[in-house]
């Protein structure tokens, strides 16, 4: 018999706050982080949800001020996942049998802006191994980087590698950040959107991209003091090799990876309380999720995208919208799919509109990405 595995902790740093009670709170006063900021010299201001750099310094010169991490010369990126790894670290010991598990999809990518030659840096693995040290983490480090899935795979393979006993517990940090490589990339697909994003309603046109950092611990052995705990209790990816950029018309990748994630979870249609879905407010995105969930005998579940709030935060995403979710689910509150007014998709969903009370036991996670990659994780909140 498995283990049971759960999330028992978690922080984040968003443009919206530097810890989850700030987050949940301007979150319930329906404010987004979605502003218009200069990215590229060459281009105008793009909507964008980004951290306050002066208030991103300030906070890690006051948690973090010593010689041991002034010495490091530290990047934006990485104060930003130290910021948000902190409060676990200090909550949990680290022992030999800890799995440092790091989700990005770009890393310091801005380390290559005015660099002919590659930094050491950039490269994730040096990246991990960067901030492991730095915490005191004794296991080689692991790196996600599977495009916009990566937050919730690495939940996944957290849960996995501890039920197969390569480790007792795990720290998962997930971030990414707004650099003029990422914008220029989706730039050139034409899928930024001119004005705040639109998850699944008659006028999106496609992203607004964010930035974030965002942390959970995840273990097989609870103590008496845990605040809460949520069981991982089924987790799926399946790629369907649909298209380097674009998603699968027919949602077969998403629908396969709900399907196994609900079947190893033993849960019915029918008891998911709450879905946390991708909802990027591009028009082939959307639409492929609408018809995945409806397949599913989903489409009266109460759903949102938080991509209104957080913009698309990349590798962070996945992690960051988990964390939203589980929080939803402690104060019994829904959270609005922001800027949603009408359904633009041809299937049925259940949109949230507003903020509204709800039991919520049971949370379907779901994402997909560039590459054909798509995965579910189902939570069941347990307190």
């Amino acid at each position: 018999m498995n283990k049971e595995i759960y999330i028992t902790d978690y922080n984040c740093v968003t443009p919206l706050g530097f810890d989850v009670e700030s987050n949940w709170k301007t979150l319930l006063e329906g404010k987004s982080g979605v502003a218009l900021h200069k990215v590229i010299d060459s281009h105008e201001a793009f909507f964008v949800s980004k951290i306050d750099s002066e208030k991103l310094e300030e906070e890690f010169r006051k948690l973090f001020y010593s010689a041991q991490s002034d010495n490091q010369n530290f990047t934006r990126l990485e104060k930003m996942f130290l910021l948000s790894l902190k409060p676990l670290v200090e909550r949990y010991q680290i022992s030999d049998e800890t799995a440092f598990i790091l989700s990005t999809t770009k890393g310091n990518i801005s380390l290559l802006k005015n660099e002919n030659t590659l930094p050491e840096g950039v490269y994730l693995s040096k990246l991990a191994q960067k901030l492991a040290d730095f915490l005191g983490f004794k296991t080689k480090p692991i790196v996600v980087s599977n495009a916009c899935v990566s937050g919730v795979m690495a939940i996944s393979v957290a849960k996995n590698m501890i039920q197969a006993g390569k480790f007792k517990d795990a720290f998962v940090v997930a971030g990414d950040e707004i650099s003029e490589f990422v914008i220029s990339g989706f730039n050139s697909f034409q899928a930024i959107e001119s004005e705040p994003c639109k998850p699944y309603d008659k006028n999106r046109n496609g992203i607004n991209l964010g930035e974030a950092t965002a942390s959970v611990y995840i273990t097989s052995e609870l103590n008496q003091n845990e605040k809460f705990k949520f069981k991982v209790l089924g987790d799926s990816a399946i790629n369907d090799a649909n298209h380097i950029s674009g998603p699968s018309r027919t949602g077969d990748g998403l629908f396969a990876s709900i399907q196994n994630a609900m079947k190893e979870a033993k849960v019915s249609s029918e008891q998911i309380d709450f879905i946390s879905a991708h909802g990027t407010a591009t028009l082939y995105n959307d639409e492929m999720e609408a018809i995945a969930f409806n397949r599913m005998n989903l489409q009266n579940v109460p759903l949102n995208s938080m991509k209104g709030f957080y913009g698309h935060c990349l590798g962070a995403s996945g992690l960051l919208e988990s964390i939203i979710s589980m929080e939803s689910a402690l104060k019994n509150t829904l959270i609005p799919s922001k800027n949603f007014k009408e359904m633009g998709v041809s299937q049925d969903l259940n949109i949230i509109k507003e903020n509204q009370p709800a039991e919520i036991k049971y949370i379907l996670k779901t994402a997909s990405g560039f590459g054909g990659c798509n995965a579910a994780i189902v939570l069941e909140k347990n307190v």
